[in-house]
């Protein structure tokens, strides 16, 4: 007797998916976390806030492994491309951030909409109480981080706004 009830292959082949964003999205985080802790750059907030973003997204992949096996499907992992992050400062890369996390949120909402064609009710809830709430506040906070580096470059210059939003407004909020 097999654990798959009601779960559609159309939603297995989805969170799959979803399970690889969530790798590519870590690793351009990893990525961009190291270009911050580079001795030329030194931004160590920075730096500690794109390694945890990196490691929230391996836990968010996890969390659809987890719930693709619970629920008697196959995780087919796909090759993770190299990142093309070409930020150079600071503001572009949380505007990266955020434009990675819009593009996270519409997929969730693709397979919100996919669960409800299918009338997977697991699913839809367990994307609306795990994942879409989390998603929503993750990129309210990104887009506070670009509006504070935003202030901290008109009022102090590119080099000494970037040292300032690492060390007084990031450097709060990071432990």
């Amino acid at each position: 007797m097999s654990c798959r009830h009601n779960f559609h292959p159309d939603c297995e082949k989805a969170l799959n998916d979803q399970i690889n964003m969530e790798l590519y999205a870590s690793h351009i985080y990893l990525s961009m976390g190291s270009f911050f802790e580079h001795p030329d750059i030194d931004l160590p907030n920075v730096t500690k806030y794109f390694y945890n973003a990196s490691q929230e997204e391996k836990q968010h992949a996890q969390m659809f492994i987890n719930y693709v096996n619970k629920r008697g499907g196959c995780v087919k992992l796909g090759p993770i491309s190299a990142p093309d992050n070409n930020c150079n400062n600071l503001l572009e890369a949380f505007e990266m951030a955020l434009n990675i996390e819009t593009v996270v949120n519409q997929s969730l909402l693709d397979i919100h909409k996919l669960a409800d064609k299918y009338n997977d009710a697991q699913l839809t809830d367990t994307l609306e109480s795990t994942f879409l709430i989390e998603q929503v506040d993750s990129m309210r906070e990104i887009h506070g981080h670009i509006t504070n580096i935003k202030r901290c470059i008109e009022g102090h210059g590119k080099g000494l706004g970037e040292y300032m939003f690492d060390k007084y407004i990031l450097g709060d909020k990071i432990q």
